[in-house]
């Protein structure tokens, strides 16, 4: 098998390089890693779990320094280790349930010997009496045989392996939710795109191309207005693969969106990660994109995937809600040599170029999300991870307090 510390150094050094991006390429890495820890992990003789969550956070934590930004890495951790809890904490509840169904069983044998004897009492013209409270105690198990039956040891005998085996298997089902997550979302097109309806959106995303070509497929017919999405023009690159599909893309400038929102029907955007508190960290521009479907009252969906879904608020230390691309993405060097700012101390005038990554889009700008679970609002995403992440693994501020 290979060495896990090495497969740990090279997917950071992937995240670090900017090798690996996105969030569902980061998603889909760091569950296939954290199989493969677990699977390789050797478990203490006690408390094999609390090892296993120890192993996985150190993990973690090596992997979300490499590359802050990418906001998936530490969703599938904290997925992961609330799988772990989740599945550490299923003998106990089962034992649970058989104590719980043996003492009604115990109740209901009681309850039918008691009428039993009144029955016959009330056949021989006997006075009846209330049974003793010695009878009753006559019916339940001995104490010690009970705390034997139910000691820690036999309660958990076994129980590492099965652990493990049970959280592979858990973590297996992630992986194909995470592969199969376009199809989900894309399955609810129909229920949102309608017959000579106006699109548009931003950029390129591979969650918006499959949800269009899905309502294409089922014969519907629309158009789609593709802002640009520089300075990279990835909306150039969605205008191509949807005129392959035979959709009718229009692109127009991010500058224009305003321009034409007054004639689209609908937004429909893919993000980069959706925040607790129902906003969203997107593509540069957005933000200019929901605030003109706000003025205009037309909807603004975004379509999510659940390993998008962060636990994490804007506010929090945690997030890099930003980052700086290349400069060169703007301008020509050659043309602009003689005035860019490479960081020498001059008193002349120099040009700066900015040229950030992503926008903060909040929730009250948005209408609704489409997952690949279902269909949301965003007042309702808090819910969604409280299913999926244990507040164990929260930041201290967002930690319930005790």
């Amino acid at each position: 098998m290979p060495d896990i510390q090495a497969l740990v150094s090279d997917l950071a050094s992937k995240l670090r390089k900017r090798r690996v991006q996105g969030s569902y390429e980061t998603a889909r890495l760091t569950a296939e890693l954290l199989c493969a820890v677990i699977l390789q992990h050797k478990e203490p003789t006690t408390n094999g779990a609390a090892s296993l969550i120890e192993a996985v956070r150190r993990v973690g934590e090596q992997l979300i320094a490499a590359n802050p930004v990418e906001l998936a890495v530490g969703n599938i951790v904290r997925h992961v280790l609330h799988i772990i809890r989740e599945e550490d904490l299923s003998p106990l509840t089962d034992i649970v349930g058989e104590l719980k169904l043996s003492a009604e069983d115990d109740v209901e044998d009681i309850a039918e010997d008691e009428n039993s004897q009144k029955s016959s009492a009330t056949t021989d013209g006997c006075l009846l009496k209330p049974p003793l409270l010695l009878a009753v105690f006559e019916h339940l198990p001995d104490s010690a045989t009970a705390c034997q039956t139910f000691s820690s040891e036999n309660i958990f005998a076994g129980k590492g392996k099965k652990l493990k085996s049970e959280l592979i298997k858990a973590v297996n089902e992630l992986i194909e939710d995470i592969n199969t997550c376009r199809e989900g979302i894309a399955e609810q097109a129909m229920e949102l795109i309608h017959q000579n309806e106006v699109i548009l959106t931003l950029g390129h995303s591979k969650f918006v191309k499959e949800f269009l070509c899905a309502a294409k497929e089922k014969k519907r017919s629309f158009e789609v207005f593709i802002a640009d999405g520089a300075p990279k023009f990835e909306g150039h690159i969605l205008a191509k693969e949807l005129d392959k599909k035979g959709l009718k893309a229009i692109v127009i400038t991010d500058s224009a969106v305003f321009a034409m929102i007054s004639r689209v029907n609908m937004v429909i955007v893919g993000v980069h990660a959706v925040m607790a508190n129902g906003g969203v960290i997107a593509p540069a521009g957005l933000h200019v994109l929901a605030l003109a479907a706000k003025k205009h009252d037309v909807p603004f969906v975004v379509v999510a995937s659940t390993h998008e879904l962060c636990s994490l608020y804007p506010h929090n230390l945690e997030v890099l809600l930003n980052e700086m691309r290349c400069p060169s993405e703007l301008l020509n060097f050659e043309e602009f040599s003689d005035c860019i700012d490479y960081g020498i101390a001059s008193s002349s005038s120099l040009l700066h170029v900015v040229n950030p990554a992503f926008d903060y889009v909040p929730p009250e700008l948005i209408s609704l999300f489409v997952t690949d679970i279902g269909g949301y609002s965003p007042s309702y995403i808090y819910r969604l991870i409280a299913d999926y992440y244990s507040s164990e693994d929260l930041p201290p501020q967002q930690k319930p307090a005790s």
